[in-house]
């Protein structure tokens, strides 16, 4: 099933995985509207008991997408914090929070407020032929919708800095290699790429999933006496599910499990 919007693109597919799509080509700038019917789609999404993973791709080849639309400034220059900048941070933690596992996939260039949004996935995929980058500086301001503090958890404080003081742009080589991305796919194959992933994922337990996205999130970086209660009752929760019983008996009993 597939519904269109004036920004978002929503497919759902019979495997339990949607992909939804940034339409604001050629670059999919992230405009007012977009952010809004984002957080719209993921919160339809995220009561939808038949979308279990979320592949976040954008229109064309050029561009997953570049950033603001530098061209709404002006009318939001009054408060641009609170009608901008506000509401983009609102929408990049929509996709961060989310309970099911989100994965970018990314053709062509990946920038700025693109960079950021795509930092809120779970997991990334680049085309070969893309870039990444934060270049904010050039405007004068730093990245302001999550990048300032979602890319040192990703690449070390040390590099995380010096893309942002000079505005860099990676290629997709070296983006691989720090660990900004999760995996590289040839140009034009991103999104079979993800929704191959997608279909993986996609089979194991659920709740298993959603535990693990909300564990990594919450205990990342904190040390490991802040970490000992809270994971064992993300544990706790875990081993209550039916399809922990499933895959207990299915591994003693040498058998494939049927999580449900």
């Amino acid at each position: 099933m597939e519904y269109r919007n004036e920004f978002i693109l929503v497919d759902k597919t019979a495997d339990r995985v949607t992909v939804v799509t940034l339409n604001n080509p050629p670059l999919n700038l992230v405009t007012l509207g977009l952010c809004r019917e984002l957080r719209e789609t993921l919160s339809k999404l995220e009561q939808d008991d038949e979308v279990r993973v979320i592949v976040l791709t954008g229109s064309g080849k050029r561009a997953f997408c570049v950033g603001s639309d530098i061209k709404e400034f002006p009318e939001v220059w009054d408060d641009v914090i609170g009608k901008k900048l506000e509401q983009e941070n609102l929408t990049f933690n929509a996709v961060e929070l989310l309970s099911k596992p989100v994965i970018a996939a990314m053709e062509g260039n990946v920038l700025g407020g693109g960079c950021e949004l795509s930092m809120a996935c779970d997991i990334r995929i680049l085309s070969e032929s893309g870039r990444i980058g934060l270049p904010e500086i050039n405007l004068g301001v730093f990245p302001g919708s999550g990048g300032i503090f979602r890319l040192a958890k990703l690449v070390g404080p040390a590099k995380a800095v010096e893309m942002m003081y000079t505005g860099q742009m990676l290629p997709a080589q070296e983006a691989l290699r720090l660990g900004l991305v999760n995996r590289l796919a040839p140009e034009g194959a991103v999104c079979a790429a993800a929704l191959e992933l997608a279909q993986q994922i996609v089979q194991k337990p659920f709740e298993s999933l959603r535990l693990i996205k909300r564990g990594v999130r919450e205990l990342w970086l904190k040390p490991t006496q802040e970490c000992f209660y809270p994971n064992l009752e993300l544990s706790k929760t875990v081993f209550q599910t039916e399809d922990c019983a499933e895959g207990v008996d299915a591994f003693l009993n040498k058998r494939k499990p049927q999580f449900r």
